[in-house]
């Protein structure tokens, strides 16, 4: 289920939402994700409601909102397959945070991505079979880039987060993942030149504001609270 209904749903979602959007569109929508993920925590009880956490995921959202400019002209555009893709993707970044956490709390962190990254593929072998991708004719350089992408794109950050999920709670650490766009943003000034505008830099400072809220301990909360499992190494 990780697999399948969270890693390999989140990622298609995710591009149709981009391609029947556009880019500032599909990540504001999958990253409404902290705020799924919050709210089933506290509908089942595993944690409340505080400021603290309230507070941090409505700034991650907002600054990544700012981030990615949805706030200028053209910055958001609606489709409904693509609003729906959006959401989808949401809903299933949030899935695999919270499940995630479960698992990794009692099993191996790379037994569990061995096997949610197997179950993707199979389901994307049965969807899209090899036949059907050798058909369509890559070329050499195509194929390495793909590799390459498959590698630094899906491979690196699956087994970065799901460390990150064996130490951090869903929440801290969703909220933390928020960190994604803000490095697009800088990684393009940097590598490409391009300027980073008043109104980002904004939304960057609120990203890493929430971020350092999120990890801070809430004096309200008793012990058995923010009491963590430990996770297996």
């Amino acid at each position: 289920m990780l697999g399948t209904l969270g890693v390999a749903a989140s990622n298609y979602l995710y591009y149709l939402a981009i391609q029947r959007t556009n880019v500032a569109t599909a990540i504001t929508l999958q990253y409404t994700a902290p705020a799924w993920v919050l709210l089933y925590s506290i509908a089942r009880r595993l944690q409340k409601a505080t400021v603290q956490r309230v507070a941090a995921v409505a700034l991650a959202i907002f600054g990544i909102a700012l981030v990615i400019g949805i706030f200028s002209h053209g910055g958001f555009r609606l489709n409904g397959i693509g609003v729906m893709a959006g959401i989808g993707a949401a809903f299933s970044f949030a899935f695999y945070n919270v499940g995630g956490h479960s698992v990794l709390a009692r099993l191996d962190r790379w037994i569990v991505l061995l096997y949610a990254i197997l179950s993707a593929s199979l389901l994307w072998l049965f969807i899209n079979p090899p036949w059907k991708v050798w058909a369509a004719g890559y070329s050499g350089s195509q194929w390495g880039f793909m590799f390459l992408f498959s590698l630094i794109s899906v491979l690196l950050p699956f087994a970065f987060y799901f460390a990150g999920l064996q130490h951090l709670e869903p929440t801290r650490a969703i909220v933390v993942s928020c960190l994604e766009p803000v490095f697009s943003i800088v990684i393009a000034a940097i590598t490409l030149g391009e300027i980073v505008r008043p109104i980002q830099a904004v939304g960057i400072v609120l990203v890493l504001v929430a971020i350092v809220i999120v990890q801070l301990p809430d004096p309200h909360l008793q012990e058995e609270d923010i009491a963590i499992v430990e996770p297996i190494e």
